[in-house]
């Protein structure tokens, strides 16, 4: 029998967890940390796409990307409910955290587990990105590698936590959708109001913040969810109306391979977003360039996946305020080297 997660989120969007004063809660634990993050309208990105593109910056954040916010927010809460939870307690005695990443969420709980004083082990799959391994390996986490993607990388963290009495932290729950939402609440509390916002979907966790964000700001703004064609579980759930397993093939966004949806982010997706755009990996390596072409900000596959859907539907968008967010730079020098040296017109 595998050990329970830590608690989950209960209902979608619940009033009180998701609420505007628990949003603006996790925002001032938040800020103790980490400053607001700037959303700018690039005059050549908005050249580009031929309507008004307002960026927010979450690459500027201390890891490179936006997860942090949701572990600084999920550990302060786990270490208040788990005292066990401490570095003087010996290895298998229990305390400590698990969880399974690809890289930004991983960084994200190692950011917040190393300001605590929380032992943390990562586990990611063979292959992984070197340079986020190196980063979290720098913030003191033990990083064990195993399986070929992030679902057996979980599964095998799951095996780990009940064989060395580790807490295992979920990839998606309610406290980190609630940090997370923190940079949706700068976002459309600072910028001018947007008629959409284009959101990547890894496991879930930014997306329903935006939805909780919108709720809770009483908002219009049109959700659409960014997936990569070659990791379409999500796309293909939303359109069946239930969770659809599919392999994963993305070489760039790594942030968005996703094989197994999860069922509770899912329900929030479907009731939420109003589409869902499938980008391929080409399309979002040009994303990748027009980034650094038109802001000079490096973005990774999954940080550039939502101007890669805006310039794909960019015909249906004149005189629209469209919003997107670089959610993370953390792509590893070689691969943002060949990117950058394949041919492409302005």
């Amino acid at each position: 029998m595998k050990p329970q997660e830590v608690a989950r989120i209960t209902c979608p969007l619940n009033d009180k967890t998701l609420s505007l004063g628990a949003i603006r809660g996790a925002a001032d634990l938040i800020a103790k940390v980490i400053p607001p993050t700037p959303q700018y309208a690039w005059p050549l990105l908005c050249e580009r796409a031929g309507t008004e593109v307002w960026v927010k910056h979450e690459n500027h954040t201390p890891t490179g990307a936006f997860k942090v916010r949701g572990g600084l927010v999920l550990l302060d809460q786990l270490k208040r409910e788990h005292p066990e939870l401490s570095h003087a307690n010996p290895p298998g005695a229990g305390g400590g955290v698990i969880t399974a990443t690809k890289g930004n969420h991983g960084q994200s709980i190692g950011f917040a587990v190393k300001r605590l004083g929380v032992k943390a082990v990562i586990v990611v799959p063979h292959g992984n990105s070197v340079e986020k391994n190196h980063a979290m390996r720098a913030l003191g986490v033990e990083l064990i590698e195993h399986g070929d993607d992030f679902q057996a990388a979980r599964e095998h963290a799951q095996t780990l936590a009940q064989q060395r009495g580790l807490l295992p932290i979920p990839p998606f729950h309610e406290s980190l959708i609630r940090g997370v939402a923190t940079y949706w609440l700068e976002f459309l509390s600072t910028a001018p109001p947007l008629d959409a916002v284009y959101v990547p979907i890894g496991m879930g966790s930014g997306i329903c913040a935006m939805a909780a964000a919108r709720k809770a700001l009483n908002l219009r703004t049109k959700i659409i969810g960014v997936v990569s064609d070659h990791a379409p579980t999500y796309a293909l759930s939303f359109e069946q109306g239930k969770p659809v397993p599919h392999p994963v093939s993305t070489k760039l966004a790594d942030g968005l391979a996703c094989r197994q949806p999860d069922e509770q982010a899912l329900k929030i997706i479907c009731e939420h977003a109003e589409r869902i755009v499938r980008v391929t990996d080409d399309e979002v390596a040009a994303a990748m360039r027009c980034y650094f072409t038109d802001t000079h900000n490096v973005a990774e596959g999954a940080g550039a996946a939502s101007l890669a859907a805006l310039l794909k539907e960019k015909d249906q968008l004149a005189g629209k305020r469209v919003g997107v967010v670089l959610t993370g730079g953390n792509v590893d020098a070689q691969v943002f080297g060949k990117v950058l040296t394949e041919r492409h017109p302005r």
